[in-house]
């Protein structure tokens, strides 16, 4: 069994501390994302708005800013394309969202279901748009080349997972390949374009790439995890989302293979049983069975590897924030 992993005790809990550093390039962000999501259409600005009023944690954003400055950048570049990579994302959930039928999103009515799915898809595809837009005004082919990458990978990892749906004979390999896709690449790219605007030396670009991706894999993990441990109102949206879309998870992927209730998984994934009952009875068997403790343990295998891409950089309190973020992804509650 894996040591678990103890964070510094003058480590802030959460984002806190990275946040704290980086405030006024978030403030700067927020400004940025609020101006370029704008639109003539009203209904694109009313979505827009929406989003933008739902928060989040700017996580993969940060990311960007953070890896620039930890390399020395001080300009403003890693601020529209952390913009970019906010737009790339949020076009993401607003599609996934509708592929998923999702209600819920950070304790809030998804946009799908406060106005439609057809509006939600191209609202969507106008993120993608103004983040490109975003790219070619950057100017640089390396970033436009990583980011069109990643928005690719993201596409293919989403449509691998739906061909999986329902799949209990999915392996492992196969499920971190998705999760690599639709999650880790554009953590990975976050991170990396941030370096590219810094001119890093090719060790650091590398470290803080490899940063990006196992934080990602981790934070994939953890979410399989809390669809199925999570109190709902911290979670910020419905506990068992998963189970109830059919989607096999690696909590999932680990009880079947163990042979653990077989039957009850089939009769949930196969012939659609995924009532409220049957998810009281996944939950207690995910956890009788130590998959979700192995999750989490897979979890932290890349959170270690992800501490140690940081010790190419010398002491500083945006390296100690960003090792917090890395504890944080083990033990957030939503």
């Amino acid at each position: 069994m894996i040591a678990a992993l103890k964070p510094h005790p003058t480590l802030k809990p959460g984002l806190a501390s990275l946040i704290s550093i980086l405030t006024p390039q978030l403030n700067e962000l927020n400004t940025c994302i609020v101006a370029k999501m704008q639109s003539p259409v009203s209904l694109i600005s009313q979505i827009a708005g929406y989003l933008v009023s739902l928060g989040g944690k700017r996580l993969r954003p940060l990311l960007t800013v953070a890896s620039a400055e930890l390399c020395g950048y001080q300009g403003k570049r890693h601020i529209y394309l952390a913009a970019c990579v906010e737009f790339i994302h949020t076009a993401t959930l607003l599609h996934d969202d509708v592929v998923d039928e999702s209600t819920l999103r950070r304790g809030m009515s998804t946009a799908n279901s406060v106005w439609s799915n057809k509006a939600s898809v191209l609202v969507g595809d106008f993120l993608f748009s103004r983040a490109f837009k975003l790219m070619v005004q950057d100017g640089s082919l390396e970033v436009l080349h990583i980011l069109s990458q990643a928005s690719s990978a993201i596409a293919e990892g989403e449509v691998l997972q739906l061909s999986s749906s329902h799949d209990l004979n999915l392996d492992e390999e196969t499920y971190l390949k998705i999760i690599e896709s639709k999650t880790a690449r554009l953590f990975s790219a976050a991170t990396e374009v941030g370096t590219i605007v810094a001119e890093a030396e090719d060790p650091k670009r590398k470290a803080l790439s490899r940063f990006g991706h196992t934080l990602g894999m981790a934070f994939q993990l953890m979410d399989d995890v809390l669809d199925y441990a999570a109190d709902q109102e911290k979670l910020g949206k419905s506990v068992g989302d998963d189970f109830r879309e059919g989607k096999v998870t690696l909590p999932v992927v680990i009880a079947y293979k163990q042979g653990i209730d077989r039957e009850f998984w089939e009769e949930a994934f196969h012939n659609g049983v995924r009532d409220r009952n049957a998810l009281t009875h996944a939950i207690r068997l995910l956890k009788e069975s130590g998959a979700l403790l192995k999750t989490k343990h897979k979890a932290q295998v890349f959170i270690e590897e992800a501490l140690e891409c940081l010790t190419v950089f010398p002491e500083s309190p945006l390296k100690t924030a960003l090792e917090d973020l890395a504890y944080f992804s083990l033990c957030r509650e939503g």
